[in-house]
């Protein structure tokens, strides 16, 4: 099982530092960012599980940061901020974030904020994992089924496991680089057209019109999700 990804976007060195380190300790894989530009970049084309959000950082504000994350991801945010008043945790809180830490913090409550999100997080997925459904698309785990309405269709294993990480992920981007890790395992040996490849057979599979795709749609520079209907 890969270990749970997490961006530390935090310009202060030492405290980023500290963070990353007492993470990795804990067994976390850690993205570290100092710039909120370079930080937005990266986290859309490779999404974490958890994103630990700085509010004063170069570029741009962490609360709007915060802001563009919520409208295009469903993951954890936590702020971790030296704004103490109860004022700057509301317009956190406002903005989109699950939580919110002042500095200066003691590691342990961190390491106990990060696993309580992200139990969290998991409980939204596990309450409905054994069968997921976007619009018409019904994936059963159990019996390692997808029918699209009434109609089951055969889809090989690789292709299974992208629909289950792209239906667990609904709405959310997903890069070529993170579905690669999530689904094959490696990207290092693995050509990223091989994502591709089986995207178009997917959509053969699932959708009307595969060049018109109503579910698993291509969000261009970025990756692919699958689309949550109005």
């Amino acid at each position: 099982m890969l270990a749970a990804k997490i961006a530390v976007v935090e310009d202060e060195a030492d405290i980023a530092k500290l963070i990353k380190h007492t993470l990795e300790s804990e067994g976390y894989s850690v993205d570290a960012y100092e710039d909120g530009f370079v930080a937005l970049d990266g986290i859309r084309q490779n999404p974490p599980d958890l994103v630990l959000l700085d509010i004063m950082l170069p570029g741009i504000d962490g609360r709007e940061i915060c802001r563009l994350l919520r409208r295009e991801f469903d993951l954890p945010i936590i702020i971790v901020s030296a704004r103490t008043t109860e004022v700057d945790k509301v317009i956190g809180l406002e903005v989109g974030a699950d939580d919110y830490i002042t500095k200066p913090f003691s590691v342990l409550e961190l390491v106990a904020r990060v696993r309580s999100a992200l139990r969290r997080a998991s409980g939204k997925v596990r309450s409905g994992e054994e069968v997921l459904r976007g619009g018409e698309v019904t994936l059963d785990k159990c019996r390692h089924t997808v029918l699209v309405g009434d109609k089951q269709v055969h889809l090989r294993p690789k292709e299974f496991a992208l629909l289950e990480i792209l239906l667990a992920n609904k709405g959310r981007v997903l890069s070529r680089e993170a579905l690669l890790e999530r689904v094959w395992g490696e990207t290092e040996y693995i050509d990223q057209g091989t994502v591709d490849v089986h995207i178009r057979r997917l959509r053969e599979k699932l959708e009307k019109d595969p060049n018109n795709p109503r579910y698993v749609v291509t969000v261009r520079g970025v990756g692919y999700k699958f689309a949550i209907e109005d």
